[in-house]
């Protein structure tokens, strides 16, 4: 039942309305019941309540479920309602507004179906006692038919969070796996579909008289306008998107459907599905290309899909706080005989730039350390396996830094380690000179002789020689050399992507490739960095970075390729994201603009680093609570 074309006129009546008058005639009154004081009589009375409920026709039902509602939000684990046949009376309601059209469209019942299937979502999210009953209540086959679409995305919303409350828990899964192939099947359409839904049925709807009035009551509680709107609509997109892919994640735990889920199409979806600003305490797509690769037939499928394997390099060499999972992905895909060899020529050259870092957000300790182990298996066999050249000088590389130098510096005596202290100082500080009188090569040669004359245990002076580097190549137009240098301070950096010139510089060579996610990234913590500095006070936000910003989440907007989509007039086509060109034109900056932008001077950010003092900012991203939002 598609109710996305019908006009809902009936007046709504507020939640907070007083329903109870002081002589209730109603013997089943739900609110007169809740206002009983003896614990048997109120428990009896709620029971009945919910028996009643689905065969009466009662204006004051639509009231009802909106206080379960909020009851059920605030008070998840509170037995009363799940022991006193909630799910039973939810269950049978949401059949009711499927099957009987005249009843769902009369006074406000529309809200019913919508507001019953939250109430189961929120009663199983964290009790597995409540998600068992709700399964012995029915309520798996009403939710599947809001999941099909039977009333509209608002409603499938709700539908898919529950669903995947029940699949989570062991007791309950298999009930929910009857299902399995139509549940997977659905996800993933809904997954990679939902935000055009969204876009195209609502937010693309200027004209408000037009929008589902229900809708937008829903969203805003019937308070705020069209932008508060369209707000709650991308917010609500992102968590049907999100939620999908918790459902799909809870059979992909347990290696089922995989055929299903690795097919090259989807996964190619799935590697663009950021959960982003709209919903950031959820990894979306990456957390569930993650899932898949600890099983063998998932990397297999992973390692078959470049666009999938570029975004997994572009996640890792980022500042997002899903980097480690971008991380991980890679050096399972290495660890693998069988996938190895086939993702070496795109991973090694940026988990190469990535081998000294030591800890990541705080809780990851050694990440440095495990990259460097997976690069170096077996090393003498890599080189007779046909690997290219660029690949073999990284590995090279990776084994002279990190075994080489390191056995040959141990032995140094602190004079040694101050000699060659004095001389990348001068290196250095030569490099900033030719910097300055626009010989850019002759500025790339000196900071790359300090760079090999420095000690490993002078982290802080590496720094800022491959931040500084990072900058020539910038001015260059080589952004692949830029992003590895700035990748490379940033890594040195304490704590980790927390060195802001750094920041800025890999922010521009982002956007330069076209890659505004990762842009974004960089220049939101670049922003963090000046703002929470102990060097500044009353800091402001540099116009080049908000205008940044401002054009980088243009792009990056949840809607962006739908709105494209809808001018364009295109039914079907290949979506490619924020990586395509096409997406990109508005935003490539003339070397003007570059120069400019990177020259730019502001009161301790030079463009080229002149000393040590004050270089490290220590900021830490916001930790999140759960890596799924559920």
């Amino acid at each position: 039942m598609d109710l996305s074309n019908q006009k809902i006129t009936t007046p709504r009546i507020s939640p907070n309305k007083i329903l109870m008058e002081l002589n209730c005639s109603n013997p089943f009154c739900f609110f007169c019941v809740m206002k009983e004081t003896n614990p048997s009589l109120r428990t009896s009375g709620i029971s009945k309540c919910f028996k009643e409920i689905p065969h009466k026709h009662d204006q004051e039902h639509v009231l009802v479920l909106s206080t379960l509602w909020n009851i059920a939000m605030t008070h998840p684990n509170d037995p009363e309602f799940p022991s006193s046949g909630v799910f039973e009376c939810m269950a049978s309601l949401i059949r009711k507004g499927l099957h009987n059209r005249d009843w769902l469209l009369r006074d406000q019942n529309i809200y019913i179906p919508y507001y019953a299937a939250h109430i189961i979502g929120s009663y199983t999210m964290n009790k597995i006692e409540f998600a068992e009953k709700a399964v012995k209540s029915g309520v798996i086959s009403p939710l599947m038919e809001l999941m099909r679409g039977k009333m509209s995305w608002v409603e499938q919303r709700v539908a898919v969070r529950a669903l995947g409350h029940l699949a989570s828990y062991k007791t309950t899964f298999d009930s929910v796996a009857e299902y399995e192939k139509e549940i997977i099947e659905l996800a993933m359409e809904i997954a990679s579909t939902c935000l055009d839904v969204v876009y195209v049925k609502f937010v693309a709807v200027k004209d408000k008289k037009k929008r589902l009035r229900y809708h937008c009551d829903l969203l805003t509680r019937g308070v705020g306008g069209s932008e508060m709107e369209n707000v709650k609509a991308e917010e609500w997109a992102s968590q049907l998107q999100c939620w999908s892919i918790y459902l799909i994640n809870c059979f992909a735990c347990k290696e089922r459907s995989l055929n299903l889920i690795c097919k090259p199409g989807f996964l190619k979806d799935l590697s663009m599905m950021w959960g982003g600003l709209v919903n950031h305490t959820s990894p979306c797509g990456i957390g569930l290309i993650r899932i898949l690769c600890y099983s063998k037939r998932g990397r297999k499928s992973i390692s078959e899909s470049k666009h999938v394997l570029q975004s997994l390099c572009n996640l890792a060499r980022s500042s997002d706080d899903w980097q480690y999972m971008g991380i991980d992905c890679l050096l399972l895909l290495l660890k693998d005989q069988d996938t190895r060899f086939k993702v070496m020529e795109i991973s090694v050259l940026v988990l190469a730039d990535l081998v000294e870092m030591k800890t990541l957000g705080g809780i990851r300790k050694r990440v440095g350390e495990s990259i460097t182990e997976t690069l170096l298996l077996d090393f003498d066999e890599t080189k007779n396996v046909g690997c290219s050249n660029v690949v073999e000088n990284a590995l090279s590389e990776v084994w002279h830094w990190r075994v080489e130098r390191r056995q040959r510096e141990m032995g140094f005596s602190e004079e040694e380690i101050e000699e060659r202290r004095v001389v990348v100082g001068a290196m250095k500080q030569q490099g900033n000179e030719s910097f300055r009188s626009g010989n850019i090569e002759e500025a790339i040669m000196k900071f790359t002789e300090g760079i090999n004359l420095c000690p490993l245990k002078m982290r802080k002076e590496r720094m800022i020689l491959y931040s500084n580097r990072s900058q020539c190549y910038l001015l260059l137009r080589e952004p692949d050399l830029a992003i590895s240098d700035s990748t490379r301070a940033l890594s040195l950096s304490y704590p980790t992507n927390s060195h802001n010139k750094s920041l800025w510089r890999r922010s521009q060579a982002y956007d330069m490739k076209g890659l505004a996610k990762e842009s974004l990234m960089d220049c939101i913590m670049f922003v963090n960095g000046l703002i929470s500095s102990d060097y500044k006070e009353n800091a402001k936000v540099p116009y080049y970075a908000s205008r940044m910003i401002n054009r980088q989440m243009s792009v990056t907007w949840l809607f962006a390729a739908s709105e494209r989509k809808l001018i364009q007039g295109v039914e079907k086509y290949e979506l490619d994201g924020y990586q395509d060109d096409s997406d990109y034109d508005d935003c490539n900056h003339d070397d003007d603009d570059i120069m400019r932008m990177t020259k730019v001077s502001m009161p301790g950010l030079s463009p080229i680093e002149e000393d040590d003092e004050g270089e490290l900012l220590m900021t830490r991203r916001k930790k999140k609570t759960s890596p799924w939002r559920r």
